[in-house]
């Protein structure tokens, strides 16, 4: 199981790495570890994380469900081989759109299976959207027939995953 840990707040400008520790002051040190252990491995037992921080696992239980409470962990998930299940692409595209029709494309988006996630964005494009499909063929499929035939959409732009590395979001770095 993987846990998705995002912060619910409103975004604000960070300016500086003293600044961003404060912004982390409503959570203690044991909380980042926690958050550190779990998000890299979410199937790990309580009893097991116990051994491992030092810390008795009732204190660990009543934590994690503390951070779920103030909603720091969002959802519990599990992580899939997509090349598993037949995804060979991903990709995302940048797209314009008329402002008139933001919610009907939206709502289109939602209404695609291969669309997997939806982000207003500035710069040059009003949203980006990722899009996974089996193959090229496939995903040309869907940016031309089912994207580009939207109504409000103005142009595309579509960016083929060659490669990823995740890595420990910004947060996590705290303890290391």
């Amino acid at each position: 199981m993987k846990i998705h840990i995002i912060f619910v707040s409103k975004p604000t400008y960070i300016k500086s790495q003293r600044e961003f520790s404060n912004t982390l002051h409503r959570f203690d040190e044991l909380d980042m570890k926690l958050l550190f252990e779990l998000t890299k491995d979410g199937s790990i037992s309580v009893p097991i994380l116990s051994k491992k921080l030092g810390i008795n696992a009732s204190v660990l239980y009543s934590r994690i469900k503390r951070l779920v409470k103030k909603k720091l962990i969002k959802k519990f998930t599990v992580e899939i081989d997509d090349s598993l299940l037949g995804i060979g692409v991903k990709a995302n595209v940048g797209i314009n759109r008329d402002p008139k029709f933001k919610d009907d494309i939206h709502k289109k988006f939602m209404e695609t299976p291969e669309v997997v996630s939806i982000s207003e964005v500035t710069g040059r494009f009003d949203i980006m959207i990722q899009v996974y499909s089996k193959n090229l063929e496939s995903l040309h499929a869907v940016v031309i027939e089912k994207i580009g035939k939207i109504e409000g959409i103005q142009n595309t732009e579509t960016f083929v995953e060659l490669q990823k590395t995740d890595k420990d979001p910004v947060y996590l770095n705290e303890l290391t």
